[in-house]
C-alpha cells in the first residue's frame, strides 16, 4: 500500500491560518493525502494559542508540531498537556509540559509515529542533544511508520539528522527558516528528506513579517514588535509517498500554492 503524508511549512499569523483553512482540505483531496503534519509555532507570529491550534486542526491537520517559540504564548501549556495531537520538541527538558512524540492511528490500522525535535546550532545550548534523543525515542515508539520534524537554524544540522536517521524512519524534514529548499530527495536507505519545508503565510514578506521591519533591524534601528506582512499568501509543503510493505519512501515532491 502507498501511504501519502503531507508535511506543511510553518504557519505564520492570521493570514497563514486563513490561507491554510482555504486551501489545505482541497490540497489533501487532490493528492489523496492520508495524514497531515503542520508546523504551527508561528501562528501568533511568535507562538501559538489554543484557539489557533484548534483552527489548524479544523483546517485539516492531523498533528501539529512546534519549535523554539513554543512558550511565547504560555497559555498553550495546558493544551499541550491535554491534547496528544500537538507536539513540542522532544529535546526540551523533561520539566516542561507536553510531549515530543506520539503514535497516531492512520488508515487501515497503520500506526503513524511523529517526532518533533529542535536543533542546537544558533538556537539554545540548553536543549538536549536531538540526535541522542531521537535514538532513545525510536526505541520506545511502537509505530509502523515514523516521520520527524527537526526545527532548526543550521542546514548542516538538518542534513546530518536526515542521514543519521536514514533507514530508521520514513521521512525527515526541516522547519524554522521559512525558506523552501530545493533538495527534496530520497536518501540511500529509503528515507525521504528536505532541509526546509518553507512557510504558510504572507508571500511578500521577510519570513512572514513586513520587509521594512526586517530592514530596520539590520540597519540597527530601535527594536519593535514584529508585524505580519499583508498581501498575497502562499502555502509550502512536501508530499512524501511511502510504501508500507517495504517501509521506504518512494517519492517526495514539493506541493506549493501561491496567490
Amino acid at each position: 500500500m502507498l501511504f501519502h503524508l503531507l508535511a506543511v511549512g510553518d504557519v505564520v499569523g492570521d493570514q497563514g491560518l486563513s490561507f491554510l483553512d482555504r486551501h489545505l482540505r482541497s490540497l489533501k483531496k487532490l493528492h489523496a493525502v492520508d495524514f497531515t503534519v503542520v508546523n504551527g509555532e508561528n501562528a501568533s507570529g511568535v507562538g501559538i494559542t489554543p484557539r489557533q491550534a484548534k483552527d489548524i486542526f479544523n483546517a485539516g491537520a492531523d498533528v501539529i508540531t512546534l519549535g523554539n517559540h513554543t512558550w511565547n504564548r504560555i497559555q498553550i501549556a495546558d493544551f499541550l498537556e491535554d491534547n496528544p495531537y500537538i507536539l513540542r520538541p522532544a529535546n526540551y527538558t523533561s520539566r516542561v509540559p507536553g510531549r515530543g512524540w506520539g503514535v497516531f492511528d492512520g488508515p487501515r490500522g497503520l500506526r503513524i509515529g511523529v517526532m518533533n525535535l529542535i536543533g542546537r546550532c544558533e538556537m539554545d545550548s540548553n536543549f538536549e542533544n536531538p540526535f541522542t534523543v531521537a535514538s532513545a525515542a525510536l526505541k520506545e515508539m511502537d509505530a509502523d511508520l515514523t516521520v520527524v520534524d527537526l526545527h532548526a537554524e543550521a542546514t548542516s544540522e538538518k542534513g546530518a539528522m536526515g542521514w543519521y536517521l536514514d533507514g530508521r524512519v520514513q521521512a525527515v524534514w526541516g522547519t524554522h527558516t521559512h525558506v523552501p529548499t530545493a533538495d527534496v530527495q530520497i536518501l540511500p536507505k529509503g528515507t525521504g528528506f528536505v532541509t526546509d519545508l518553507g512557510m504558510t503565510g504572507p508571500a511578500q514578506s521577510v519570513l512572514g513579517i513586513k520587509p521594512q521591519q526586517a530592514i530596520n533591524r539590520f540597519l540597527g534601528g530601535l527594536p519593535a514588535r514584529f508585524e505580519q506582512s499583508e498581501g498575497p499568501c502562499k502555502l509550502e509543503s512536501v508530499l512524501f509517498t511511502i510504501d508500507t510493505s517495504t517501509r521506504k519512501c518512494v517519492s517526495a515532491e514539493r506541493l506549493d500554492i501561491r496567490e
